[in-house]
C-alpha cells in the first residue's frame, strides 16, 4: 500500500496524559464583574493584567488615564476616492509609522464627514486601536496637512507639562503590556477609548518633568529636521540635473526592438525593464551628469545572505523584517535562533550601508533604500534586504541613496529592476550593475551631507524615544515593587 508523502516529520505517537497543558489562572468574581465587565479570559492571563492590578491595589500614586489625557478619535471614515490632483491626501493607520508617509489614496474633501477632525496637529500623540494595538508615536511634520484615519486614538494631555510623560508612559513595556490585556476580538484586536482612559496612570515623580518633556520636544524636533533635510537633498539633486516629469501615459502601450530585448546577459523579458519613461529619464540625466558608474565601479559591494530559516526562539536576536525596516522606531516582536545565514557578517548589517528592499510590490517599499543605522546593527537583517556596503567608495553613501531614491530622478529607475508576476523581486547583479549619475565631488557631498545627517537626526530621534520608555518603565516597576 503507497503511504501518503508528508510535509512534516511523523510526530511521536503520546500515549500517555496530558499532551499538552491548558494555562489557567483563579480570579475571584469582584475583577470579572467590574469595570467594563472583561470575559475574554486570555486578557486575564496576560501579563499586562498582572501590572494593572498592582497598580491598582495601590492607595495612592495613580489616577485614571482619563483624569491626565483627553482621549479621542474620528467617527468611522467614508470618504470618495479620487484622483491626486482632486483630492486630500489620506494615511491609514500603518502609514503614519513610515519614515517618509507616501499616500497611496486621495479623497475629496467635501465629501469627507468631520474632515477637520482627521488632520492631526503637531504634538499630538496618536496611538493605535486595531491590529496591533497600543502603539504610539508623536504627529510631526510629516503627516500635517493629510487626512489621517480614524484607526489612530488621539491623545492630548490636559496639562502641556505632562505631554513628555503622557508618551514615555504610553511607550513602556508595561503600560503596552497593560493596553494589550484591555483589548478585545478574537480575529482582528481592538481598544476602545473607555479602555484607554480606565487603565491606571503612574503619578509622574518629582524631578522628571523637565527631563521627559525636553525629550518629547527633541524627538519633533529632530524628526522634522531630518524629513526636512531629506528633501532639501533631494530639491538640489533636481537642480543639478533638472526637473523632470513622466511624458508618457500608464494606459499606453509601447514597442521594443528584438536585439534591445536580447542584448547583454540578462535579457530581460518583463516590459516595465523596458519601459520608454526611463530610457527618458537616462537622455534626461546624461544632459548634466559628468559620467556614470555602476555601483560595483563605485567601489560597493553588494550581496544577499542565503534564504534562511527563522526558527523563533524567545532568548534570541532581533530579527527585523524589510516591512518594518522602513518604519520609525519599529517594534521588536520577533526573535530568532542565531546562525551564520550564509553570510560573512551573520545577517547583521553595519551603521552607514545602504540597505534596499529587493521584494514586494513596486507601489510599497519594493526597490526603497535606507541608510542603516546603529539601531540595525546586533539585529538579524531579513534575507529579503539587499546589502550594499562601501569597501573603496568613490562616492558617499548619502549620495547613493538620493540618487536612487528621488521620487521622479531615482525610484523610477529602480523600480524596473524587479521581475516577477506575483511577488515581483530584484536581483542582485541588477543592482550591482545599475549605473548613477555623476556630479563633481563638491555638489555630490553636498548632497550627502544633508543625506546622511537626517538619517543621523532619524537614528538619534529613535534612540531618546528608546530611551525615555526605558526609565518610564522603570519608574512603573519601582512603583509596583
Amino acid at each position: 500500500m503507497a503511504i501518503r508523502a508528508r510535509l512534516t516529520a511523523p510526530r511521536e505517537v503520546r500515549e500517555d496524559w496530558p499532551w499538552h497543558e491548558a494555562q489557567s489562572i483563579s480570579l475571584s468574581a469582584s475583577l470579572l464583574f467590574g469595570g467594563d465587565r472583561r470575559m475574554e479570559a486570555e486578557n486575564f492571563l496576560a501579563p499586562g493584567f498582572a501590572v494593572r492590578h498592582r497598580i491598582q491595589s495601590k492607595p495612592v500614586g495613580w489616577k485614571a488615564f482619563s483624569e491626565v489625557a483627553r482621549i479621542w478619535q474620528p467617527s468611522r471614515l467614508k470618504g470618495i476616492q479620487v484622483a491626486p490632483e482632486f483630492g486630500t491626501p489620506f494615511l491609514a493607520a500603518t502609514q503614519v509609522f513610515d519614515v517618509r508617509p507616501i499616500p497611496r489614496k486621495w479623497l475629496s474633501i467635501d465629501r469627507t464627514d468631520d474632515h477637520a477632525q482627521r488632520f492631526v496637529r503637531e504634538g499630538t500623540v496618536l496611538l493605535t486601536c486595531s491590529g496591533s494595538v497600543g502603539r504610539a508615536t508623536i504627529a510631526d511634520a510629516t503627516v500635517s496637512r493629510v487626512l489621517v484615519s480614524h484607526d489612530l486614538l488621539r491623545i492630548e494631555p490636559r496639562v502641556p507639562e505632562m505631554r513628555g510623560w503622557v508618551y514615555a508612559y504610553l511607550r513602556s513595556p508595561s503600560v503596552r503590556a497593560m493596553m494589550t490585556s484591555a483589548q478585545y476580538g478574537h480575529m482582528i484586536k481592538h481598544l476602545e477609548i473607555g479602555h484607554l482612559e480606565a487603565l491606571p496612570f503612574v503619578s509622574m515623580p518629582a524631578g522628571y518633568e523637565e527631563r521627559f518633556n525636553q525629550a518629547f520636544d527633541k524627538i519633533i524636533q529632530l524628526r522634522n529636521r531630518s524629513h526636512e533635510q531629506t528633501e532639501k537633498a533631494e530639491r538640489l539633486f533636481e537642480k543639478n540635473f533638472g526637473k523632470y516629469s513622466s511624458k508618457l501615459s500608464d494606459k499606453v502601450g509601447f514597442s521594443v526592438s528584438a536585439s534591445s530585448a536580447l542584448a547583454g546577459q540578462r535579457r530581460r523579458f518583463e516590459a516595465q525593464f523596458h519601459n520608454p519613461d526611463v530610457r527618458e529619464l537616462v537622455r534626461h540625466l546624461s544632459g548634466s551628469a559628468i559620467s556614470w558608474d555602476s555601483i560595483s565601479e563605485l567601489g560597493y559591494s553588494v550581496w544577499l545572505p542565503t534564504r534562511f530559516r527563522r526558527i523563533n526562539a524567545e532568548d534570541g536576536v532581533p530579527f527585523v523584517d524589510s516591512s518594518v525596516l522602513f518604519e520609525i522606531n519599529p517594534d521588536s516582536k520577533k526573535f530568532i535562533q542565531d546562525s551564520d545565514f550564509g553570510d560573512p557578517f551573520r545577517g547583521r548589517v553595519m551603521a552607514g550601508w545602504l540597505l534596499l528592499a529587493r521584494s514586494g510590490q513596486t507601489y510599497g517599499i519594493n526597490g526603497s533604500t535606507m541608510i542603516a543605522s546603529s539601531a540595525h546593527e546586533e539585529k538579524i537583517i531579513s534575507d529579503h534586504v539587499i546589502r550594499i556596503a562601501p569597501e573603496a567608495p568613490k562616492c558617499r553613501v548619502g549620495y547613493l541613496h538620493v540618487a536612487m531614491s528621488h521620487p521622479e530622478l531615482g525610484r523610477p529607475r529602480v523600480k524596473a529592476l524587479p521581475y516577477g508576476s506575483s511577488i515581483p523581486e530584484i536581483e542582485v547583479t541588477d543592482v550591482e550593475s545599475f549605473l548613477i549619475p555623476r556630479l563633481g565631488s563638491e555638489r555630490e557631498d553636498e548632497i550627502a551631507d544633508l543625506a546622511e545627517s537626517a538619517a543621523a537626526d532619524r537614528d538619534l530621534a529613535d534612540t531618546i524615544e528608546v530611551q525615555i520608555a526605558s526609565e518610564a518603565d522603570e519608574l512603573v516597576q519601582s512603583f509596583i515593587q
